[in-house]
């Protein structure tokens, strides 16, 4: 399956069952099988007592009406009061064996739960850049969370509920057999067959409304987080109501759905209690007759009254698992579903450790298209040297970040080759190959943590000492110490309550921590005001210095010193050399020097023109005071 192919449908429940069986019946974990035996042992001891409770019922009931045949009963046990002491006992002795089967088989559910959980976290760090672009978040993380939690429902209603069920109705049907006849077998089994039918039938019809409540549940929540993830757009262009009225859209559908699934569900109750009646009401009527012919004991039409109130509590309960499990098992198709998923970016059976020496990149004959019909480099060609630093500098859409995606595999190139220290990026293991590189990105995204957290997120082994010297160097030290809880300042969702200086200024020294031989700096001041620029330029300088670095920018004042600049356009490359001679060559770069020289003399000018306005009030406050 491709990583475009996600079903979202339900597949096959038995492959899902098999897929998940691994993990209720773990292999390396012996405990977990001993306690998963000792609850069936359980299971089994506590379903037999309960099919005893009535027989106790109807010899206490015998004994109070003088008809109870003692040659079977122990002599302790002949007197009403006994019988019904032995009644209640067998119901609390049955209740305990069931809280003990619940208790041992606990530990295996939250394993099961746990275990698929981790790996399907795992599975979607190793998906693809491209597959998480062409995803929405507040969808995955609801299927991801209705998938562990149907894996709890189904590991508990299968073995917990289900089969308890199925082993009653069998021994209730043999005591039926025996004690009266085949023809109670016949109706009891012919009520049961049609109360299941009918809930099957039902849970069916529910289940297909209980999906179309799920997605419209999934798409209230993406909608929603998505509004919240871009909260300052919202507000940028006043557009709380608009966002107001789609969440309200999808919650319309939600409350459509969930209004029909209630309703449906009054139905089905309604159906199970007339079917389960009349069978309930013939069964009693037999009885009634075979007590008046003398063919039974008042004890034996109070027995088969209480087997059957007993056989309707799970008959009751049926239902329900039914439709949980059915809709555990759709939750738990879409979590396989993701967990199918093949990632598009693989190591080979044969990668190795990537071997870095000098750190020199290479891109040869590079051809790449992120969609086959709009290809985005046709043939790029450029080394950069040990310890160099080469700009890549063009307009939007040349490919300048898709060169750092490549170097980083997020995307396997269509043709050519990008190496380092002479290795080709796709034969050496990716963990290795971005354990070398360090990226400093234009919109540097944070984790809702600490300050210190954030850095030391470079190298995670770092002690604080390492921390705070890396913040020093990133110069930001002296804010971080300003602030009243120092480096343990939570940063806010995405680092929003940091400028975007200071949250560069983090990236940097994160970046410093991780002490990568290779550099790559994608348009990181591109979003910074001038003052700001040059403040980071400063420090970005220092980092990139004696390592193989790769600048990609908007910026041309930022690259004037790199030893090479490659003038990317739709494409290819349309110029190279360094600032001077591309601007002698007259071309596209001096074009794009001289339209930016004016921009920023054009920003120049006006912030001279705001501080004189400035300067001239503050003298006319001076002289006149009153004017205020």
């Amino acid at each position: 399956m491709s990583e475009k192919t996600v079903s979202a449908e339900s597949g096959n429940p038995y492959q899902s069952l098999k897929n998940l069986w691994p993990y209720m019946w773990p292999s390396e974990r012996p405990d977990l099988k001993r306690r998963v035996a000792l609850a069936m042992g359980f299971l089994l001891i506590s379903k037999l007592i309960l099919l005893s409770v009535p027989f106790f019922f109807k010899w206490a009931t015998d004994a109070l009406n003088g008809q109870l045949d003692s040659s079977y009963l122990p002599e302790m046990l002949l007197a009403p009061v006994m019988l019904v002491i032995a009644y209640n006992t067998a119901r609390l002795v049955q209740w305990g064996f069931n809280q003990l089967r619940d208790a041992l088989f606990a530990r295996v559910g939250q394993y099961a739960v746990r275990q698929l959980a981790f790996k399907t976290f795992i599975h979607m760090h190793q998906l693809s850049l491209r597959f998480h672009l062409e995803r929405r978040t507040g969808g995955l993380s609801r299927i991801i969370e209705r998938g562990t939690k149907g894996i709890e429902t189904l590991v508990r209603f299968t073995i917990l509920n289900l089969a308890p069920t199925v082993l009653e109705f069998a021994l209730t049907a043999v005591i039926f057999l025996f004690a009266y006849g085949l023809s109670y077998v016949t109706v009891a089994a012919l009520t049961i067959w049609l109360y299941i039918w009918f809930t099957v039938r039902a849970s069916d019809w529910r289940i297909q409304i209980r999906k179309d409540m799920n997605h419209s549940d999934t798409e209230a929540n993406t909608k929603a987080i998505d509004s919240l993830l871009n909260f300052e757009t919202v507000k940028y262009f006043g557009n709380e109501d608009m966002e107001a009225k789609r969440f309200d859209v999808s919650m319309k559908d939600y409350e459509k759905s969930a209004t029909q699934v209630w309703t449906s569900l009054g139905w089905l109750n309604m159906g199970q209690g007339t079917i389960f009646g009349i069978g309930m009401t013939i069964m009693m009527v037999m009885s009634a007759i075979a007590v008046g012919q003398g063919q039974h004991s008042i004890g034996d039409f109070v027995l088969i009254n209480v087997m059957l109130m007993q056989l309707s509590i799970p008959l009751n309960f049926i239902g329900f698992v039914y439709r949980e499990i059915r809709q555990a098992l759709t939750d738990i198709e879409q979590m396989f579903d993701l967990l199918d998923v093949e990632a598009e970016i693989k190591d080979s059976a044969d990668a190795f450790d990537l071997d870095i020496k000098d750190g020199a990149i290479r891109f040869s004959d590079v051809h790449f298209a992120y969609d086959q019909n709009r290809p985005i480099l046709k043939g790029i060609s450029f080394d950069v040297p040990a310890g160099k630093t080469v700009a890549i500098v063009g307009p939007s859409g040349a490919g300048k970040s898709t060169l750092s995606r490549l170097l980083f595999r997020f995307y396997d190139v269509q043709k050519g080759t990008v190496s380092i220290d002479g290795q080709n990026v796709c034969d050496v293991k990716q963990k290795s190959l971005r354990k070398v590189i360090g990226m400093v990105p234009q919109d540097t995204v944070l984790f809702n943590d600490t300050i210190e957290y954030n850095i030391a997120y470079g190298r995670v082994s770092a002690s604080k000492e390492e921390v705070a010297e890396a913040a020093e160097m990133a110069q930001i030290g002296s804010f971080i110490k300003s602030l009243p809880d120092g480096y343990k300042s939570m940063v806010g969702e995405r680092g929003l309550k940091l400028s975007g200086g200071e949250k560069q200024r983090v990236a940097i020294a994160r970046t410093i921590l991780k002490a990568p031989p290779i550099l790559i700096l994608d348009e990181a001041t591109s979003a910074l005001d001038t003052a700001t620029e040059q403040e980071i330029q400063a420090s970005l300088d220092f980092v990139s210095k004696g390592r193989t670095t790769l600048v990609i920018a908007h910026r041309l004042s930022t690259v004037i010193n790199s030893d090479e600049i490659i003038v990317l356009k739709d494409g290819l490359i349309a110029e190279r050399g360094k600032h001077s001679n591309l601007l002698s060559q007259n071309g596209l770069y001096a074009s794009m020097w001289d339209r930016q020289r004016e921009a920023t003399e054009a920003e120049e000018n006006l912030k001279r023109v705001h501080e004189s306005d400035e300067l001239g009030i503050i003298k006319r406050k001076k002289t006149d005071p009153v004017s205020e």
